[in-house]
This record gives structure tokens, C-alpha cells and sequence, in this order.
């Protein structure tokens, strides 16, 4: 070994294989490089359209069956997605006050069917509560009463379509963060876009602070429950909303939200008769296939009316110029994602039709429900997510 002038060591075998003394930090700094690397090479986030159009069409799903062993399946699949899915973030975290909201929505309706009763007669009697006269006004209205096995569980097969439906939103919001359907809504839709968004985005929000000011309270070995809890993190909650709504109003006017383009009268004149129209003929259409007199002329007039209000939302579009920063690319597993749910609401609806009692169990007489096979495999579809679709970074 030898030294040179400034006093560090040097081994000759570090010079004969061209390599620095100091490697450790070479490699260091290599690791950015590394990182930036993976990052590029990342796949592309999903669709935001894509997660919601999923979610809603379990959502449809649910509310054509009031099986709980389907709506029981419904759930587990959607929580496997989010599980699986979801990105650590604020939106994503308030996939559990969806559940919790859920389950109060459930227990809600159970407490209405014992104490308002139960229109579903039953025989198999429970308890009998102390029932309180009402005026002759009221009939069809009873406070307390007997509270039967049939009337609890007709309760139960309701909230239960209720809760799934819940879930499947928070599934939704979960997933895909609101604010980026923004970017993928037509110009006419634009400022309704905007309303949706803030309000969707408010909740998780709110429980985001709610979950750090309680942290915050706790490290200071200060109570976090209770009223008295309350009573001090509601103040800096509501403070930070009110906050974050001055800075998104200052974010808006900085980007000239608003501000319409200069649109001649005729294209005002002819935006305005193709929405009308086209939502006219949107209603007679549906109307139309929901009666049997009308199945000859329904899905026409339906069909025209959705190409007047696509081509008068084109239209309206041109009222507020905007740019896109970094658009969503709804690719071939945005269509596997979207297409997976999209069959499963299809198959649960034509399953409704030729199966009515295996979606729609009785409770007179008092059966266990039955699992219907090909509808409980069309269910397992929507689990199609979890494999082909990429998780988003936090």
C-alpha cells in the first residue's frame, strides 16, 4: 500500500481493476438510476373510467338479486379487488367507513322491521314488544308488536342489497381517485363534473383528518373518543375544510375556470334542441321497452335519442376550451376491467329472468336460500381485476 499527497490509502489491486476506493458510494449513487429506471418502466395506471364502470355494474348487480349468498359473494369480490388493487392513499382509505357505513345502513333497517313492523306475514314469532295505539289516521302503521323470523329476515335480504350497493361505491372510490374522472368528461359536462368531484373527494378528506388529528391527539396523551374528543377535533377539521375549499377556489380562478369561448348563436341554438331532444327521446325509449306496447319503437327512439345527446355534448363542448395535462389511455385492460363487470350485471339480469327464486328468495315458508351455480360463476367474473389490472403507486 501506498499514499498519495492528500494522506488516503490506496491497494493496488483497486487501480489494476479500475474500480474507485470508494465503491460503496459509487453504488449509492447508482440507485437512483435504478429507481428512475423501475419507475419508467412501470406499467400505466388504469383508467379511472374503467374502476368505476366495473364498480357500478357490481353495483347493478346487486340490486337484481336479493339472494344473500350472491350478495355475500358480491362483496367478498370487490373487497379482494380493493384489497389487491388499491394504492395507499387517502381515497383509497375510506374503503373501511364505506363498509362501516354499510353495516349501520343494515342495522338501520333491522331496527325499523322490529319496531315498525314487518308488512311480510309470519308465523314463527320471536318477541312481542308492547305496541303503541295509533290514531285511525295511521293505519297501515304500528309501533311494536310481535316481531317474527320471516319479517327479520325479509329485513335483512333488503338492507343486505343496500350495503352491497354501498360497498361497491366505496369499492369505486377506493380504486380510482374521483378527481381524475375530471379529466375524461365531455366539456359540456365539465363544471357538473367539477360539483361531483368535490363532493365525492369531501369524505375521504374529512376522515383523513379526523384519522390525523386523532393520532396527533394521542401522542399528546390527550382523550380522542368520546364527546369531549369530539368536541376538539371537529373545530380543526372543519377549519382545514374550509381551508382546502379557499385553496381549490383560488386553484380554479388561477386556471380560468369558467371562461367560456366566444360560440356563435346557432351553434347555441342547435347544442341546446339536440340535448333536449336527445333526453326526450332517451325517456320515451326506455319507457317504450319497459311496456309491452312499446317494444316495436323503444330501442329505436332509445338509440336516436343517445346519438342526439352524444352529438349535443360534442357540441356543448365547444363552450369551454381546456387542456388536458397527461390524459388517461383507456387501453385493452381498461376494456377487460370495464367488460368483466359490465357481464357480470348483464348475467345476473338475465339470470333474474329465468331464475326468479334462486335470485329472489323466499321467506313464507321459512327456507334456508339456496346457491344458484351458473349466476354464483358469473359473480367470480368481476374478480378479473385483481390479475390483469396494475396497482397504482402511493
Amino acid at each position: 500500500m501506498r499514499r498519495n499527497e492528500a494522506g488516503l490509502a490506496h491497494h493496488p489491486a483497486h487501480h489494476r481493476s479500475g474500480r474507485s476506493a470508494l465503491h460503496p458510494a459509487h453504488h449509492r449513487g447508482a440507485r437512483p438510476a435504478l429507481h428512475n429506471a423501475h419507475h419508467r418502466s412501470a406499467p400505466p395506471a388504469l383508467h379511472p373510467g374503467a374502476w368505476w364502470l366495473w364498480a357500478l355494474a357490481l353495483g347493478t348487480a346487486a340490486t337484481r338479486t336479493t339472494n344473500p349468498l350472491l350478495l355475500a359473494l358480491l362483496i367478498t369480490t370487490s373487497a379482494y379487488v380493493v384489497a389487491a388493487r388499491r394504492p395507499d392513499t387517502p381515497t383509497a382509505r375510506s374503503y373501511t367507513a364505506f363498509m362501516k357505513l354499510a353495516l349501520a345502513v343494515l342495522l338501520i333497517r333491522l331496527v325499523f322491521a322490529v319496531v315498525l313492523g314487518s308488512p311480510i306475514p309470519g308465523t314463527h314469532v320471536i318477541a312481542t314488544l308492547p305496541e303503541v295505539p295509533l290514531p285511525h289516521w295511521a293505519q297501515g302503521i304500528r309501533l311494536g308488536g310481535r316481531v317474527t323470523a320471516e319479517g327479520l329476515l325479509f329485513a335483512l335480504y333488503d338492507g343486505l342489497k343496500l350495503a352491497t350497493l354501498l360497498i361497491c361505491v366505496g369499492a369505486a372510490n377506493a380504486l380510482a381517485n374521483p378527481a381524475r374522472l375530471l379529466k375524461s368528461l365531455p366539456g359540456a359536462l365539465y363544471e357538473m363534473g367539477v360539483a361531483v368531484v368535490v363532493a365525492l373527494t369531501f369524505a375521504p378528506n374529512l376522515i383523513a383528518d379526523v384519522q390525523r388529528l386523532r393520532a396527533a391527539r394521542r401522542l399528546r396523551g390527550r382523550p380522542d373518543k368520546g364527546l369531549r374528543g369530539l368536541l376538539h377535533v371537529g373545530l380543526p377539521v372543519l377549519e382545514g375544510a374550509l381551508e382546502r375549499s379557499v385553496a381549490l377556489a383560488a386553484a380554479m380562478d388561477a386556471r380560468g375556470y369558467g371562461r367560456g369561448a366566444d360560440v356563435p348563436a346557432s351553434v347555441r341554438r342547435t347544442t341546446a334542441a339536440l340535448t333536449l331532444g336527445g333526453l326526450l327521446g332517451v325517456c320515451a325509449g326506455t319507457y317504450g321497452l319497459l311496456t309491452a306496447e312499446g317494444g316495436t319503437y323503444g330501442l329505436p327512439v332509445l338509440l336516436a335519442g343517445l346519438t342526439a345527446a352524444l352529438a349535443g355534448l360534442h357540441l356543448g363542448g365547444r363552450r369551454s376550451p381546456r387542456t388536458r395535462y397527461r390524459p388517461d389511455r383507456w387501453g385493452v385492460r381498461a376494456w377487460l376491467v370495464a367488460g368483466c363487470g359490465i357481464a357480470v350485471a348483464v348475467l345476473l339480469t338475465l339470470a333474474a329472468s329465468y331464475d326468479p327464486e334462486g335470485l329472489h328468495p323466499g321467506v313464507v315458508p321459512l327456507v334456508a336460500p339456496a346457491l344458484p351455480l351458473w349466476p354464483a360463476a358469473a359473480v367470480l367474473l368481476g374478480l378479473l381485476p385483481a390479475f390483469v389490472a396494475p396497482k397504482e403507486a402511493s
